[in-house]
């Protein structure tokens, strides 16, 4: 199984720059897209539409705002899709999308941007707080969990091109980073980092200062795995060679 992930930066803006094409070369059996910035009602049914897909919506009340989307192959069964964490503080942004497949639980998250100010920041870190708490109680049901999407933190300084200069930018700040670390004590792995424990690779380039070409970049896209699923991740792939947004699509391989 092949599950990927990719901020679209805008569904309706990716659409002009061969989204679909490139969705049909790296063929997920499952595709999480976040920030798609768009309600179903402004974007086309034949738009919305991959061939093969089935896909499951989740908008924020604001217009052009946030945003996720999952696609799922025909013939994946997937079971219980909820549409947020179950607060109405965070879900009125459409920032998830959960999923069961069996014994394994999904998640497709857009998680939040800190770079506004204190109070974003304050916001994403109960985010991440009240996530890991939805996902300890699946963990003791004997639940296996996946949770990929924009992350919006750079772990460690191998995961972003210059973690000095960013040491106090959102996305690099001490107490978000720690939230990551907290996720892998609570029974969680990060399956790119596991198998590529010194490859620097990135997932995000800002639009400024030519910094994609240049590769001067952050990793900020993850697959976090539960750690009794880690022997059956294949591999992680950052498909930095394709273009279409200020991120590329990651992709898990599972042998399931």
């Amino acid at each position: 199984m092949i599950i990927t992930t990719w901020n679209v930066n805008g569904f309706r803006a990716v659409l002009k720059k061969q989204f679909k094409e490139s969705i049909t070369k790296l063929s997920p059996d499952i595709l999480c897209i976040q920030e798609t910035k768009a309600k179903p009602d402004q974007v086309t049914e034949q738009d919305r539409e991959i061939p093969g897909y089935k896909v499951i919506w989740n908008a924020a009340e604001r217009p052009g705002y946030s945003g996720v989307a999952t696609y799922c192959k025909e013939g994946i069964n997937y079971q219980s899709p909820a549409l947020g964490i179950g607060n109405e503080e965070f879900d009125v942004e459409g920032r998830t999308i959960k999923i069961d497949l069996g014994n394994l639980v999904l998640y497709n998250i857009y998680f939040p941007n800190g770079q506004r100010g204190m109070d974003r920041v304050d916001f994403k870190l109960r985010f991440y707080e009240k996530l890991l708490n939805n996902c300890i109680k699946l963990h003791e049901e004997g639940r296996q969990i996946i949770i990929t999407g924009d992350f919006n933190t750079a772990h460690t300084e191998i995961d972003l091109a210059n973690p000095k200069e960013n040491s106090k930018t959102s996305g690099f700040l001490p107490e978000e980073r720690e939230w990551i670390t907290t996720y892998l004590n609570n029974g969680f792995t990060d399956a790119f980092r596991v198998l590529y424990p010194e490859k620097v690779q990135y997932t995000w380039w800002t639009y400024r200062f030519n910094a994609r070409p240049r590769n001067i970049g952050w990793r900020l896209d993850y697959f976090l795995v539960s750690e009794s699923l880690l022997n059956n991740v294949v591999d992680v792939v950052i498909h930095d060679e394709v273009d279409g947004s200020d991120h590329c699509p990651v992709s898990l391989v599972l042998n399931i």
